[in-house]
């Protein structure tokens, strides 16, 4: 029963993401218009840490896009469906609460999953990138399921904020942390000061974890998972604290 309710509300909400332009034509294409500039059309070719510009960015700028999924899957949409008591209504209904959260955050891996398809298509087909199967597969597997940890941030936005300010909180949020964390630029060509931060923000862990199945990461594998574990429990935490604060409260 709880299945088939979940497969249910999962149906439903990535039948309302697809007919969102919104959050469609952000989440896919940004990240592929950014890889194709500044990955293939900025030298592609060229030589980075013991792979191609097209390689090593394609794990960089894939992370960039499944942070992207995540945070507006869930930060956006969460805060709309509470202004407009959508969540109340959930509340009220038989359906498990954890069948909304499991939904969201399946319909986020699946356009995340569609992200890195695309880019690894576009990576191959104009950047020369040639992996082997296993790769390939490592490559796809950390990048969807290093969207979790980003699911339970964007929830917790989704909670604390309004309706009206959270799109404006995620850009914040999304957009200095991935360039922070050398999803855009190489962490070696950031100032120091910046690279310095890098290690505490968790989209520089993911993207060392996607490197990581490269061959080109710095820190192990453990340890940016450990870290990515630690912010989806600390987000877990703020989207309950949020959520329950939030209770009878609505927005005009």
């Amino acid at each position: 029963m709880i299945a088939r309710i979940t497969f249910a509300e999962t149906r439903a909400e990535l039948t309302k993401l697809a007919r969102l332009p919104a959050y469609v034509i952000p989440t896919l294409a940004f990240p592929l218009a950014f890889y194709a500039f500044f990955g293939l059309a900025m030298g592609g070719s060229r030589g980075i840490a013991g792979t191609t510009v097209a390689t090593y960015m394609l794990a960089t700028y894939g992370a960039f896009g499944v942070v992207g999924c995540a945070l507006f899957g869930f930060g956006v949409s969460v805060a709309v469906e509470r202004g407009q008591g959508w969540l109340l209504v959930k509340r009220a209904s038989p359906m498990p609460p954890a069948a909304y959260v499991i939904a969201k955050m399946l319909s986020a891996m699946t356009f995340a999953a569609a992200v890195v398809v695309l880019l690894c298509a576009l990576g191959a087909a104009l950047g020369g990138v040639r992996l082997e199967p296993l790769t390939w597969i490592q490559l796809f597997v950390a990048l969807v399921l290093g969207a979790i940890p980003f699911c339970a941030l964007g929830l917790a936005i989704g909670s604390l904020a309004g309706p009206n300010s959270a799109p404006a909180l995620v850009n914040l949020v999304y957009l200095p942390m991935s360039f922070a964390s050398g999803l855009w630029i190489p962490i070696e060509g950031l100032p120091s000061a910046v690279a310095h931060v890098a290690p505490f923000l968790p989209t520089y862990h993911l993207g060392q974890l996607a490197l990581g199945t490269l061959g080109g990461a710095h820190g192990s594998p453990a340890t940016h998972i450990a870290v990515l574990a630690l912010w989806a429990l600390a987000g877990a935490a703020a989207a309950a604290y949020g959520l329950r604060r939030d209770e009878g409260r609505t927005y005009g």
